[in-house]
């Protein structure tokens, strides 16, 4: 393991200062900044972790969806890349409308889309059929996520997108494609049953940059607040 300076020695080296600060917020901001280098080593040494797990379970079904481009295969997802990043839309044929909450999470990764494929592959997976998908990415405005129906429903049972009671669940994954091989390597699987109490079940890191901009202020998240898909009165420079 390598030997770090210690976080706080750290902090203290940190001269932002901003006017009128008094010696009590900025001993405080020190404290709190040692705690975010902490927080950020930890990160990383998870993220080093997961990079070194064993060889994960062979994708051995012949999985299909429907796309803009016709029938695909799962290993059509990868494009030229050797590992697949999958999200589980929370949008199947029992729901009216999406999950106002994948859709936030969605939304924030549109315009990421062309980088995240410069480096992996990429598809956004939902049990609606593909018209149903498409009229909603023109309704949201959405310009390069690229949605896929899994008509069969077959994929998002196997990786546990669909409930007991037939609903949806999300779901994040990764694949990995070596030597014509395609394995599982890794999911989100932190939920309710991970959660701790009184804070939501969320995986960590948070793959929603609403929840990070809003862990900055003082308000934080508030538990019974809920993106929705869409907002009555926003006016034209409310969205600029």
């Amino acid at each position: 393991m390598q030997n770090f300076e210690p976080a706080m020695e750290l902090a203290r080296k940190n001269d932002m200062r901003f006017p009128n600060e008094s010696t009590e917020y900025r001993e405080a901001r020190d404290a709190l900044l040692a705690e975010e280098i902490e927080l950020r080593r930890h990160i990383e040494r998870v993220a080093e972790q997961r990079r070194r797990l064993p060889p994960g379970g062979i994708v051995k079904k012949k999985y299909t969806f429907e796309g803009v481009n016709g029938t695909v295969s799962f290993e059509d997802l990868f494009a030229d890349k050797e590992t697949l990043v999958v999200y589980n839309y929370m949008f199947g044929p029992q729901r009216e409308r999406p999950c106002p909450m994948c859709t936030s999470l969605l939304s924030s990764w549109d315009g990421e889309v062309p980088d995240i494929q410069q480096r992996v592959g990429f598809a956004v997976i939902a049990r609606s059929p593909l018209k149903r998908l498409m009229d909603f990415k023109r309704e949201r405005g959405w310009h390069h996520l690229p949605l896929y129906s899994d008509g069969t429903g077959e994929f998002s049972r196997d990786y546990h997108a669909v409930a007991a009671d037939g609903s949806d669940d999300a779901g994040f994954h990764v694949f990995t494609r070596r030597d014509g091989t395609i394995r599982h390597f890794w999911s989100a699987e932190m939920g309710g049953v991970t959660a701790d109490p009184g804070q939501d079940p969320r995986g960590a890191p948070d793959l929603m940059p609403i929840w990070t901009i809003l862990d900055s202020t003082p308000e934080g998240r508030d538990p019974h607040w809920y993106p929705k898909l869409s907002y009555q009165g926003l006016t034209s420079a409310s969205n600029a």
